[in-house]
């Protein structure tokens, strides 16, 4: 079967570090080009300073992944479909919401396929949860997702800025395993978000989640920091009504449960997604995803703001 040519719009770290290397490891995919504002370049393939100029060089380019930042993907993915492509959307997939409901029904009324990638859901450890809290009450969960925003958006000052989502750009990861792994609804009950007093967007943020499959009793937290340094902290822990005490980490890479492990294997996210996004073109089917966009978007919206003290790179 033909590779499926696919260029990368946006060519930042996440692309560099997890896009090309996993796209030249796949052979369902070619890589045939480059869009870079910045003029980025990689092996030999063209780059291009637009998507526009791509669409018209590039006619028969297959598929785009879109890896720019969240504010301005729409366009990009609406250009691309009215284009024949079938568009790939790193996440967060849009700005808000309804971009994203507009982008599902676009894609299906052009016969394209998007693909939102909660690239978190793709670890060993998260499917393997998922079953296991089929049909469960949840007593307790905790989420502790604590990390530098200097290693990892080194720079990176549109993630401050309005549309940029702040500590939700990583925050995000972990309320995609959490819509996966729960055996029902969970809501947003309360927010509190810190903000910088020179930025736009929060640096921290502590929520409290309501669920129908919550006991009376139960406890149901995240905690998300983007000023830990050291040691980084990608963990999620649920206690069910039966006693049982799990224990996600790495990012959903390992679980334990009861001190006992099931699952330890390295990360593997983003082969898992193109793995996914392969069958989803030569079927013909978008998936697209919005739960854990929409917890980050009800977390503004009963969120309490408060300011810390200014955040400087």
């Amino acid at each position: 079967m033909a590779a499926i040519t696919i260029a990368i719009v946006g060519v930042g770290k996440i692309a560099q570090d997890q896009h090309l290397p996993v796209i030249a490891g796949n052979p369902d995919f070619a890589l045939a080009a480059l869009v870079s504002g910045r003029g980025v370049d990689h092996a030999s393939v063209p780059t291009f300073r637009t998507q526009a100029e791509l669409l018209q060089a590039m006619p028969n380019v297959e598929a785009v992944a879109i890896c720019t930042p969240p504010s301005v993907r729409y366009a990009l993915a609406r250009e691309a479909l009215d284009a024949g492509k079938h568009v790939l959307l790193e996440k967060p997939p849009a700005q808000t919401v309804t971009e994203l409901t507009d982008l599902a029904a676009y894609a299906a009324s052009r016969g394209r396929v998007v693909f939102t990638t909660w690239h978190s859901q793709y670890n060993d450890g998260v499917d393997t949860l998922k079953a296991r809290l089929a049909g469960r009450r949840i007593r307790k969960l905790t989420i502790t997702w604590k990390e530098d925003v200097r290693r990892w958006h080194p720079k990176q000052d549109w993630i401050w800025t309005v549309g940029g989502f702040g500590i939700f750009d990583p925050g995000i990861n972990a309320l995609s395993i959490l819509t996966k792994i729960m055996p029902g609804p969970v809501f947003v009950q309360s927010a509190d978000l810190t903000f910088p007093s020179n930025r736009d967007m929060p640096i921290a943020a502590d929520l409290v989640f309501t669920s129908p499959v919550a006991t009376g009793d139960a406890a149901l937290t995240a905690a998300f920091d983007w000023r830990q340094t050291g040691e980084q902290t990608w963990a999620i822990d649920v206690e069910t009504a039966e006693g049982e005490v799990f224990h996600l980490t790495a990012g959903g890479s390992k679980l334990a449960l009861n001190g006992q492990v099931l699952v330890e294997a390295p990360p593997a996210e983003y082969q898992g997604i193109y793995r996914h996004f392969a069958e989803l073109v030569r079927a013909g089917t978008s998936a697209v995803d919005s739960a854990p966009f929409q917890l980050v978007a009800d977390a503004f919206m009963v969120g309490r703001r408060i300011v810390t003290e200014p955040f400087e790179d």
